[in-house]
């Protein structure tokens, strides 16, 4: 879990100031874990910190902490709620606004609680010492009075190509996620549903090879469409543009064919062997809903390492920030 700018940026475009909620602690059995965390204005929210009781009082607090300013509570679920998960949660809710995001930083927030000293405690500064020696990651968490967590990275741009049974199932498997920037590509319009998903680009493309250059060298591409010669000339253009990660739906002969139509066309083995195929798990079946599954746990794990792997780096140089400053 971390802090997405980018969700507080979306939400301030609806109002001034924005309470965000965010479990900075729990014990024993909670709806969600430290980082959950959602965005409360006047007369919207968006997220979840685990629904029930727990979120409507939260919710009811937090509009009242847009007059009063940042709050952090204890919440017994228990006896304070009368709720059966028996934990307890920690909640801190704090109100953000422009001035205040633009002093975020990119990579680690680290902030005092309401009415706790100013001072990064030693213990909080031995914890970025040991993850800039590799040695432990940033989490979300509490830390003598102080709470940290990573800051999520910018959206990862995300290329499907075709809008097909395959397409359609991914693309509404994935886009929840706010993680992924999702531009969904086929040759005609009258290809797309009529219910594009929320923060999805459909882009009709009658050449779609030709479309891929469009897209960022370091999206990811999925390649699913309904034609194996379109197939194989995206691969082409991927292979010549750059990719962070390029799968194509296929199975084991389709990709041997595609192997070596590539190497006729100038690409060497390594080159062609970044090319996931096929995509997805094979242990869950060929339905397009098992796909997109197989599919978003896939995309999950390798953002989920790359996410790790380049906190570490940005820890190295000591890049990390206070809310509203630089330490």
């Amino acid at each position: 879990m971390s802090f997405d700018p980018t969700s507080v940026r979306a939400a301030l475009a609806h109002a001034p100031r924005v309470a965000r909620i965010v479990v900075a602690a729990t014990a024993g059995s909670v709806p969600r874990e430290a980082g959950a965390s959602m965005l409360v204005w006047a007369d919207g929210q968006s997220g979840t910190i685990g629904g029930g009781a727990l979120e409507f009082q939260a919710v009811a607090r937090a509009r009242a902490a847009l007059a009063t300013g940042d709050r952090f509570d204890t919440v017994p679920l228990g006896p304070g709620l009368g709720q059966c998960c028996g934990g307890a949660v920690q909640l801190l809710t704090e109100i953000w606004d422009e001035a205040r995001l633009s002093g975020t930083g990119e990579h680690i927030l680290a902030r005092p609680l309401p009415g706790q000293s100013p001072d990064m405690p030693l213990r909080l500064r031995a914890r970025l010492k040991a993850a800039r020696a590799g040695e432990e990651p940033i989490r979300a968490g509490l830390v003598q009075g102080w709470f940290v967590e990573p800051i999520r990275p910018a959206r990862r741009p995300l290329w499907v190509w075709g809008a097909g049974h395959v397409g359609r199932a991914i693309v509404s498997t994935l886009a929840p996620l706010p993680d992924l920037s999702i531009t969904w590509v086929d040759s005609t319009a009258e290809r797309f549903p009529s219910d594009i998903p929320a923060g999805v680009t459909a882009l009709p493309a009658p050449d779609m090879a030709a479309a891929l250059r469009l897209a960022p060298p370091r999206a990811r591409h999925l390649i699913v469409t309904y034609s194996h010669e379109i197939d194989l000339a995206l691969c082409h253009a991927a292979l010549a543009h750059g990719f962070a990660f390029c799968g194509l739906i296929g199975s084991d002969t389709k990709w041997t064919r595609f192997r070596k139509r590539l190497q006729q066309l100038g690409h060497g083995d390594a080159s062609i062997s970044r090319i996931t195929c096929p995509i997805g798990d094979p242990d869950l079946g060929k339905h397009p809903q098992a796909i997109a599954v197989g599919v978003a746990a896939s995309l999950l794990k390798e953002t989920e390492k790359q996410d790790h792997d380049q906190l570490g780096d940005d820890i190295m140089t000591g890049d990390f920030r206070r809310a509203g400053g630089a330490e």
